[in-house]
Parts: C-alpha cells; structure tokens; sequence
C-alpha cells in the first residue's frame, strides 16, 4: 500500500521536479524573477517621471517667453500652486500615493509634488492654463467657458463656436423631422371627439378649409366657394370663437339661399340687420348664440326676407314675445322648420297658441329649454296635424302624462322622428301610446325618466312593434334615481335595463347607426355580453355612447368591436373596468382613463 503512495507521488511530482531542475540549470530563481520584476518598474517610473518633468519644463520655457507680463507669470504660477495643493487634498491622490507606496516597497520615498504634478498632467488643464486646441492645435489660454472636443479634448474660442453652430443645425434639422407640429396634437383629439379617426391624410378639401381658416383676416371674399364648404368654414369659425363682424362679411352673398351661424357671440345687432339687408332671397336662416338678436332685426326679416322656409334661433333671450306674434303673423304660414331654444324671457303660452294657429304647414318642430312654456303650450302643439319631426326637451317638465299621451295619440300616425327629454311625469303610458300611435319612427330619443319601466320599454320593441327598426336610438338617463337603494327595485326594474336592451337589439339591431345608453346603470354585464357577443352582427351601427355604464368591461368592449364591424366612435367615460382593450385602428375611443397609452391600436384584428 504505502509503495503505491510513493509511486503515484512520484508520478505527481515529475513534471515539477524536471521543471525546477531546468531553471537551475540555467541559473534562474523565484528571487531572481522577483528582483527583474521590482526593477522593470523602478525604470519605468523613472522614465515616466523624467517625461513629466521635460513636459513641465517645456511648457514652462513656453510660457516663460518674453512677451509674458512678470505679473501675469507670477500670477500664474499661484494658481499652480494652488491646483497642486487642491490636488494633494483630493482623495484620488492618497488613492495614487498609497499604490505607489505599495508597487516600490515601504521603505521608498515618493514625493507629493511629483504625483500631484502627473496627476495635474494628466487631468485637463485648469483655467489660466495653456493647451492645444483638440481639432486646429492652436495654443490657446483654458478659461472656465472652454468647450470640451468630441475626443475629449479642450477647444480654442473659434472652433467652440463653429462647433457650437453644427450642433444648432443639427438639432434644428432633427426637431424639424421628429417635432409635432404646433396644435396638432390639440386637434387630433378635437377631431377624435367629433368621431375624425380615419388613418393617413386629411382629404385634401378639409386641408384646404383649414388652411383658408388659419389666414382667414388675410382673405378678401371667398369667391364662388360651394355651400358646404362655407358651412365646413362656419363650423370652424365658431369652434375657435373667431366669428367677428369682418369675417361675417365673408359669408354674405346675395346669391346664396342660406346662412349659417353657429357661434353669433360676438355679432352686434347692426350685424344681424346687415345679414338680412345683404340676403333679400335667404331661405334658409340658422344663428345660434345669438345673444344681441333685438326686435329690430327680427322684425326687419320678417319683412325684407319674404321666401324664409327653415328658421332656426338659439338664445335670443332679448326678442320679446310680442316680436315673436309678429313674425309668426308674417312669415308663420310658409314655415316648414322652426327651432327655438334657449329662450328664458319669452316664448309664453299665448305665443305658442299663435304659433300654432299660424303656421300650420310645420313639417319639423323643436322647441328646447323654452322656460316659460306650461302644459297648455303642449296642449296647443296637438293641431299641428302636418308635423313629421317633433322634439321637445325641458320644456313643461311637470306635465302630466295624460296631456303627454294626448299629444302622441293625435300627432303619433304622421311622426318619423320623436324627442321627449326630461318630463318627469314620463310613465309606461306614454310609452304605450308610442306603440300604439307611433307607425313610421325610425328615431325615437326618450331621456330622462325615473318612473318607466324596463319592461315598459322592452314591450315597446317585442314582436308587435308597428314601426320598423330604428336608425337612432337614445335612451339615456332613464334609471331610478333612489340614492337609498342604487341597484333599484328587483322585481320590475325602473329605467332603461336588461331587458329593453335585448329587445331594442333584435328589434334594431340590422338598420341601428347610433346608439345612445348613457347612464343606464341597470344594464347587467351578462345583458352586455349576450347582446355584444362578437357573433351577432349590428352592420350599421356607427355611433354608441356606455358613459356610466359601470358593467362595461374589456371582454364587454372587445365583444362590441367585433360585433360592430362598422363602429366609428365609441364613448365610455366613467367605465373603470374598461382600461387595457386592444383598440382597432380608425374607431375613436373617449373616455377611457388612460386614453394615452391604448389608444387607436393597428395590431387588434377584429375576427367576424
């Protein structure tokens, strides 16, 4: 056993034993490779000190010409002195002297002048200082403003400014290519809330109807620019509250049939008179806002503007009553259309009764927060047997609903579109005399009911429904309202609900274009999934709004994509549980919490 040991031991120690035997030979030793060592660096410090020495004597036999002033020397040499003590309070220099120490042994001495002048060397010059300027070599003078060079280097003045100029260039042509212009961003989600998401370019029209709109005080007259055109620019005009007495010169035309005003807030009462002055022949007449609207001009259309057919007036609270009697007097029997809104110091019953004793050829009426207005003025709407389009929104919010049903009975069998908005006596009735009166809708809007049914408005849409399906629905803010009890009762459910949503789908849902559910809070989220399934196809339906829909969530929202192959705009404020959804390309999304971070997505492929 112990042979064994000694043989493998042996083996072990072979290559060892041939390898100390050959350096023997040849006289070489641990110690002496030790000794070679410690003098190979011993000479090439000295080597390096020697260069460090010649460059500070060179540089001083530089500066110490003379053309150099005594003072400016002696000064220099100070701030030297004082670099050199900053240097050897620095903790980089204990650092160095200490390996130092360690590399030539303890018992050699190192002197701290000479490591805080390499140090001072190899560090860039301090101001008062002379360098060479890294790209033309120039001598030049450090200040504390010299520019460092793309290698590291300092720069001379002239080359810190020409560097300085390509920089400006360069991030001039880089903001030039990456920067959004100005506003774009502000407009982008401007045309995102009008339902505008359709990728790439505008047409080159609507380029060109902004670009008209941004020098507009630059223009003379618009020339022979089409109507809808001139409506496109009134539209933007009044959007920025730019729509001044000069720029509504632009708009005034003898030849054209129309005016078109969406925002009159700055127009003064000469204005209006100068617009019907200009327009003997204007058929059609819409101002909104129109604030300074006075007596004065409204008589003076009546009486210069002879072929006025479609009239529409928002916010003329300074036109008295009596002014109205006259004008319907005068222009009541060729009326077609007559929308009057915002009238807070006008409109009474007895203006209402002449209004519909004279213009009895109404085929469109809408009469919108109209305050004075009481339950006889709905009783006095029911002779106008040729009305085909009625809208009435907070007016005689307190009238019962027997004068409600009334009104739909009588005027129902002509009536293609229906609005009833914020009547709060608005029960099941009146939505039965819809169905039962009500042969040709194709848009109904009933909002603002605490008291119908979910029932009542899901019978509304079974199979006996006389009308066909509807292009426009809204429902919205028809729920209970009992802050106690936020879910509302379970047995009969009040408001618009599951129910009625399911019904109003398989009734509408082939020809359905807009949709409006806001705030119906008592749609359940299994409603939601059954209808917006991604199987069951709604091919038209473009416009939907599930503000305060709370049982929105993303599988909700990814069933509506699919099962909407048309959808341009979708709005779903107040929907928390909807944030993550991949949103197809082209559909605008408003409401969303975190809008910025999902919004139109290209990489969501929606499967039918």
């Amino acid at each position: 056993m112990a042979t064994r040991r000694a043989a493998a031991l042996n083996r072990i120690r072979g290559p060892q034993s041939a390898l100390t035997d050959f350096l023997a030979s040849h006289n070489i030793s641990a110690q002496q490779i030790q000794q070679d060592y410690q003098q190979r660096l011993a000479e090439a410090e000295r080597e390096r000190r020697d260069s460090t020495e010649n460059a500070d004597v060179a540089q001083e036999e530089a500066s110490d010409d003379d053309s150099e002033d005594p003072v400016e020397r002696k000064k220099r040499k100070r701030k030297q002195e004082m670099a050199l003590m900053k240097i050897k309070q620095s903790k980089e220099f204990k650092k160095r002297k200490m390996e130092r120490e360690q590399e030539e042994g303890s018992d050699f001495e190192m002197d701290d002048d000479e490591i805080a002048r390499t140090m001072m060397v190899k560090a860039k010059p301090l101001p008062g200082q002379l360098d060479n300027c890294e790209l033309c070599g120039k001598r030049f003078t450090v200040t504390p403003y010299s520019r460092t060079g793309p290698d590291g280097g300092l720069l001379c003045t002239k080359c810190s400014k020409e560097l300085k100029e390509e920089e400006k260039k360069d991030a001039q042509a880089k903001k030039k290519r990456t920067s959004v212009p100005k506003g774009r961003r502000r407009q982008t989600e401007s045309d995102r809330m009008m339902g505008d998401v359709k990728p790439g370019a505008k047409s080159l029209v609507d380029m060109c109807v902004r670009k008209v709109a941004d020098v507009v005080n630059d223009i003379e007259e618009f020339g022979d620019m089409p109507q809808n055109l001139l409506d496109r620019l009134s539209q933007i005009f009044s959007k920025r509250r730019v729509l001044t007495p000069r720029i509504l010169e632009l708009f005034l035309r003898p030849d054209v049939d129309r005016i078109i005003v969406y925002d009159c807030g700055k127009l003064e009462q000469e204005d209006f008179q100068k617009i019907f002055a200009l327009m003997p022949q204007v058929e059609i007449v819409n101002l909104r806002f129109a604030g300074q609207l006075k007596d004065a001009p409204l008589l003076y259309m009546a009486d210069k503007c002879r072929k006025i057919r479609h009239l529409q007036l928002g916010a003329t609270n300074l036109v008295s009553d009596k002014a109205w009697i006259e004008l319907f007097n005068s222009l009541g029997p060729q009326l077609e259309s007559l929308k009057l809104s915002e009238l807070n110091d006008s409109l009474k019953d007895e203006t209402v009764v002449v209004l519909t004793d004279k213009c009895q050829k109404l085929k469109r009426l809408k009469l919108r927060s109209c305050s004075h207005m009481s339950e006889a003025s709905l009783d006095a709407l029911c002779s106008l047997q040729n009305l085909e389009h009625l809208t009435l929104g907070s007016v005689a919010q307190e009238t019962s609903s027997e004068t409600l049903t009334k009104l739909i009975s009588t005027l129902g069998h002509n009536l293609r579109t229906l609005c009833l908005e914020d009547f709060h006596e608005l029960d099941d009735t009146v939505i039965e005399a819809i169905k039962n009166h009500c042969l040709n809708l194709y848009k109904l809007r009933i909002r603002g009911s605490s008291i119908c049914t979910d029932r009542s408005f899901a019978d509304l849409f079974d199979g006996n429904c006389p009308f066909p399906p509807l292009l426009y629905a809204d429902f919205s803010d028809n729920r209970d309202i009992d802050n106690t009890n936020p879910e509302g009762p379970q047995d009969d459910p009040i408001g618009f609900g599951s129910l009625a949503l399911s019904a109003l789908m398989a009734h509408s849902g082939s020809r359905l274009g807009s949709l409006n559910l806001k705030a119906c809070r008592h749609v359940s989220h299994s409603a939601l999934l059954e209808v917006f399934d991604g199987v069951k196809q709604y091919p038209f339906l473009k416009d939907m709004d599930l503000s305060f829909v709370t049982q929105v969530d993303d599988v909700v929202m990814t069933g509506i994509f699919k099962s909407c192959p048309s959808l341009a705009k979708l709005v779903v404020f107040a929907c928390f549980n909807a944030r993550w959804t991949s949103i197809p390309a082209g559909i605008a999304v408003i409401g969303l919490p975190n809008a910025s971070a999902n919004i139109v997505q290209g990489d969501f492929v929606v499967e039918v």
